[in-house]
């Protein structure tokens, strides 16, 4: 229905895009830029986007993936272009999903370590455990092998475990979603 509707370009079909995936494309776009501002940038580029070439969408079950890599790619492209800009807060303005809006030190110290982590690396982790693509949906996301990406939550969820000072590793899906 959403893609026939971007088929046809009905402009109505952005505010369905946004009530069905804007919470989740907005909290992917945060946890990348750890930026509200822009990461709301980033859900409207992604809409845009969205209406001008989502038309070539032919499977509906293809759409979520499709602007979870739209967004993510706008999220990529933005941190670049900041790369520049030195951010001075200390803690979190919150998070744009309200499974990690709350002030536990747990949840703090771990987004701490993901905005720590290489930008690549930060999408895939991003990717993986708060959109809970597979890894070969993130390779598709990302433009990488597998095996690439394998490697880099490897090495991610290693930074973290050592990041959260917790020698057994706590399990990354939980804390995202508890």
């Amino acid at each position: 229905m959403t893609v026939e509707g971007l088929r046809r370009r009905r402009p109505e079909t952005l505010g369905d895009l946004l009530e069905t995936y804007g919470r989740e494309l907005q909290g992917v776009a945060y946890l990348i830029l750890r930026d509200r501002p822009a990461a709301e940038d980033v859900v409207i580029e992604t809409l845009l986007t969205a209406f001008e070439r989502g038309g070539s969408i032919r499977d509906e079950r293809a759409l979520r993936a499709w602007l979870l890599r739209v967004a993510t790619n706008h999220a990529l492209a933005a941190k670049r272009r900041s790369v520049r800009v030195v951010r001075l807060d200390l803690v979190p303005d919150g998070v744009a999903s309200g499974d990690l809006g709350a002030d536990s030190s747990t949840r703090l110290a771990l987004l701490d370590g993901i905005a720590g982590l290489p930008i690549q690396m930060r999408a895939a982790v991003v990717l993986r455990y708060y959109a809970d693509q597979s890894v070969d949906e993130v390779a598709a996301t990302l433009g990488k092998s597998p095996n690439t990406i394998k490697a880099q939550l490897q090495t991610a969820l290693d930074r973290l475990r050592v990041h959260l000072a917790d020698p057994v590793g706590a399990s990354l899906g939980e804390a995202f979603h508890a």
